[in-house]
Protein backbone atom coordinates (compact mmCIF):
# COMPACT_ATOMS: atom_id res chain seq x y z
CA UNK A 1 0.00 0.00 0.00
CA UNK A 2 1.16 3.47 -0.58
CA UNK A 3 1.53 6.21 2.21
CA UNK A 4 1.45 9.18 -0.73
CA UNK A 5 -1.77 11.36 0.62
CA UNK A 6 -0.03 14.09 2.92
CA UNK A 7 -2.63 14.71 5.53
CA UNK A 8 -2.03 17.37 8.58
CA UNK A 9 -2.85 16.62 12.00
CA UNK A 10 -3.35 19.15 14.89
CA UNK A 11 -1.87 18.03 18.53
CA UNK A 12 -2.95 19.66 21.32
CA UNK A 13 -3.22 18.96 25.10
CA UNK A 14 -3.70 21.77 27.96
CA UNK A 15 -4.04 18.66 31.33
CA UNK A 16 -1.28 16.56 32.63
CA UNK A 17 2.46 16.96 31.69
CA UNK A 18 0.88 18.45 28.36
CA UNK A 19 4.38 18.33 26.56
CA UNK A 20 5.05 14.65 27.21
CA UNK A 21 1.66 14.18 25.71
CA UNK A 22 1.40 16.17 22.37
CA UNK A 23 5.54 14.45 21.70
CA UNK A 24 4.40 10.95 22.26
CA UNK A 25 1.48 11.72 20.03
CA UNK A 26 4.08 12.56 17.09
CA UNK A 27 5.51 9.26 18.02
CA UNK A 28 1.76 7.66 18.06
CA UNK A 29 0.73 9.30 14.90
CA UNK A 30 4.13 8.02 13.33
CA UNK A 31 3.21 4.27 14.01
CA UNK A 32 -0.24 4.31 12.67
CA UNK A 33 -0.59 1.86 9.56
CA UNK A 34 0.07 2.68 6.09
CA UNK A 35 1.63 6.10 7.43
CA UNK A 36 4.96 7.51 8.22
CA UNK A 37 5.73 10.89 9.70
CA UNK A 38 7.55 13.26 7.66
CA UNK A 39 7.17 16.37 9.91
CA UNK A 40 6.73 17.77 12.90
CA UNK A 41 6.53 21.18 13.94
CA UNK A 42 8.05 22.64 17.23
CA UNK A 43 5.89 23.11 20.43
CA UNK A 44 4.14 26.12 20.86
CA UNK A 45 2.46 27.27 23.98
CA UNK A 46 -0.76 29.03 24.01
CA UNK A 47 -3.79 30.46 25.79
CA UNK A 48 -7.19 28.39 25.41
CA UNK A 49 -9.16 29.43 22.10
CA UNK A 50 -12.93 29.47 22.85
CA UNK A 51 -11.92 26.94 25.75
CA UNK A 52 -11.20 26.92 29.54
CA UNK A 53 -8.32 25.75 31.44
CA UNK A 54 -4.81 25.56 31.54
CA UNK A 55 -2.39 27.13 28.63
CA UNK A 56 -2.32 24.16 25.57
CA UNK A 57 0.73 22.86 23.94
CA UNK A 58 0.47 22.41 20.27
CA UNK A 59 2.38 21.21 17.33
CA UNK A 60 1.46 20.25 13.45
CA UNK A 61 2.64 17.02 11.84
CA UNK A 62 2.49 15.97 8.23
CA UNK A 63 1.86 12.47 7.05
CA UNK A 64 1.95 10.67 4.04
CA UNK A 65 -0.59 7.90 4.59
CA UNK A 66 -2.59 5.43 2.46
CA UNK A 67 -5.55 5.63 4.89
CA UNK A 68 -8.24 7.37 3.90
CA UNK A 69 -9.67 10.19 5.57
CA UNK A 70 -12.31 8.51 7.76
CA UNK A 71 -9.89 5.76 8.62
CA UNK A 72 -7.45 7.95 9.74
CA UNK A 73 -10.21 9.64 11.94
CA UNK A 74 -11.07 6.86 13.27
CA UNK A 75 -6.94 6.03 14.13
CA UNK A 76 -6.83 10.05 15.71
CA UNK A 77 -9.95 9.02 18.21
CA UNK A 78 -8.49 5.77 19.33
CA UNK A 79 -5.58 7.59 20.54
CA UNK A 80 -7.25 10.01 21.77
CA UNK A 81 -8.98 7.64 23.33
CA UNK A 82 -5.61 5.91 24.94
CA UNK A 83 -4.64 8.89 26.20
CA UNK A 84 -8.06 9.50 28.50
CA UNK A 85 -9.43 12.10 25.83
CA UNK A 86 -13.11 12.78 27.44
CA UNK A 87 -15.28 14.77 25.99
CA UNK A 88 -17.73 16.04 29.11
CA UNK A 89 -18.89 19.78 27.01
CA UNK A 90 -17.78 21.53 24.21
CA UNK A 91 -14.16 22.57 23.93
CA UNK A 92 -13.17 21.04 27.55
CA UNK A 93 -10.13 21.29 29.12
CA UNK A 94 -8.56 17.95 27.08
CA UNK A 95 -5.78 15.15 27.84
CA UNK A 96 -4.89 15.08 24.21
CA UNK A 97 -7.11 16.64 20.79
CA UNK A 98 -5.87 15.55 17.38
CA UNK A 99 -7.28 17.37 14.56
CA UNK A 100 -7.53 16.42 11.18
CA UNK A 101 -6.49 19.70 9.13
CA UNK A 102 -6.05 18.17 5.91
CA UNK A 103 -5.96 15.02 3.74
CA UNK A 104 -4.84 16.00 0.44
CA UNK A 105 -6.89 17.97 -1.35
CA UNK A 106 -10.25 16.33 -0.16
CA UNK A 107 -12.99 18.20 0.71
CA UNK A 108 -15.77 16.45 2.95
CA UNK A 109 -18.66 17.95 4.93
CA UNK A 110 -20.28 15.03 7.21
CA UNK A 111 -21.75 14.79 10.35
CA UNK A 112 -18.06 13.41 11.73
CA UNK A 113 -15.58 15.17 9.15
CA UNK A 114 -15.23 18.78 7.41
CA UNK A 115 -12.37 18.90 5.37
CA UNK A 116 -10.87 21.48 5.08
CA UNK A 117 -10.76 21.82 8.69
CA UNK A 118 -13.20 24.82 9.09
CA UNK A 119 -11.87 26.94 11.87
CA UNK A 120 -8.14 26.15 11.32
CA UNK A 121 -7.52 29.56 9.61
CA UNK A 122 -8.88 31.07 12.43
CA UNK A 123 -6.28 29.64 14.91
CA UNK A 124 -2.70 30.82 16.10
CA UNK A 125 -1.77 27.49 17.34
CA UNK A 126 -3.10 25.67 13.94
CA UNK A 127 -1.43 28.47 11.69
CA UNK A 128 1.75 28.84 13.41
CA UNK A 129 2.77 25.19 13.60
CA UNK A 130 1.22 24.42 10.17
CA UNK A 131 3.21 27.39 8.45
CA UNK A 132 6.28 26.00 9.79
CA UNK A 133 6.32 22.76 8.39
CA UNK A 134 3.85 23.78 5.24
CA UNK A 135 4.57 26.98 4.34
CA UNK A 136 2.28 27.16 1.47
CA UNK A 137 -0.61 26.14 3.10
CA UNK A 138 -0.83 29.35 5.26
CA UNK A 139 -0.98 33.17 3.90
CA UNK A 140 0.32 36.43 5.39
CA UNK A 141 -3.59 37.78 5.66
CA UNK A 142 -4.21 34.20 7.61
CA UNK A 143 -1.37 35.15 10.23
CA UNK A 144 -2.54 38.28 10.77
CA UNK A 145 -5.73 37.97 11.53
CA UNK A 146 -4.14 35.49 13.92
CA UNK A 147 -1.89 38.09 15.21
CA UNK A 148 -3.42 39.30 18.36
CA UNK A 149 -3.72 35.34 19.87
CA UNK A 150 -1.41 34.70 22.85
CA UNK A 151 0.78 31.89 21.24
CA UNK A 152 5.19 31.12 22.19
CA UNK A 153 7.09 28.99 20.14
CA UNK A 154 8.89 26.67 23.01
Amino acid sequence: MSTDTPAYVAIGANLGDAQATVRRAMDDLAALPHTRLTARSSLYRSAPFEAQGPDFINAVVELRTSLDPLALLAELQRLEAEAGRERPYRNAPRTLDLDLLRHGDATMQSAVLTLPHPRSGERAFVLLPLAEIAPALVTAAQLERVAGQRIERL
